[in-house]
């Protein structure tokens, strides 16, 4: 958390000084423990140990906040992996990498925030970026299998197939994760399976 503590011209010092990234990290919190209905100011507020007025210095309104979250998400969850991604220069190995990493996000607290996200896909604020998100994945796991040789067409079906088979994973270790290989090295080759076919 980017706080800093600002000291006063008495010596003393005030509270915890809040950006703008604090409140919508917060935000994104709250959207994977209980969904869009748990963004609002005052449990936010009070959990960063701040006041309402440190959350209208930063936003407008809650709808602000919630944009600017899902936007976050975006970059976090979408640019940033794909720009790790991109880092492989070998596109099977950047394939691989890909499911790898977004099938173990599932463990975590990221998997949270992506069903939060496509349960209010109609939402005014999360229904264009989701669409974007969700193409611009598409298109990029497609691009990998161009790079692989796969014609354009047959590569969009095969990028959207992984795309498809992520949500399932996805839901599946929201919903039943006993079902799912918990032990690292049955994880590994769940992957290995997936790429093989994947690429058959």
């Amino acid at each position: 958390m980017s706080q800093r503590r600002v000291q006063r011209g008495d010596g003393k010092r005030t509270a915890p000084r809040l950006t703008a990234d604090d409140w919508t990290s917060e935000a994104l919190k709250a959207m994977a423990c209980g969904g869009l209905a748990a963004v609002a100011v005052e449990p936010l507020a009070a959990r960063l140990g701040a006041t309402k007025g440190s959350f209208y210095w930063h936003f407008a309104n809650r709808d602000a906040l919630i944009e600017a979250a899902v936007l976050r998400w975006e970059r976090e969850h979408t640019d940033a992996v794909i720009g790790h991604i991109d880092a492989e220069p070998d596109p099977l190995a950047r394939l691989r990498l890909l499911i790898s990493l977004v099938l173990g996000s599932t463990v975590s607290q990221d998997n949270s925030i992506e069903l939060a996200m496509l349960a209010t896909a109609d939402h005014p604020h999360v229904a264009p970026v989701l669409a974007r998100v969700t193409e611009r994945r598409v298109a990029y796991t497609a691009g990998l299998f161009v790079a692989l040789g796969w014609p354009a067409e047959e590569a969009r079906r095969r990028g959207l197939l992984a795309v498809t088979s992520y949500l399932g994973y996805a839901q599946m270790a929201h919903v039943a994760p006993g079902t799912l290989p918990a032990a690292e090295a049955d994880r590994r080759r769940y992957v290995d399976q997936t790429v093989r076919l994947l690429t058959v």
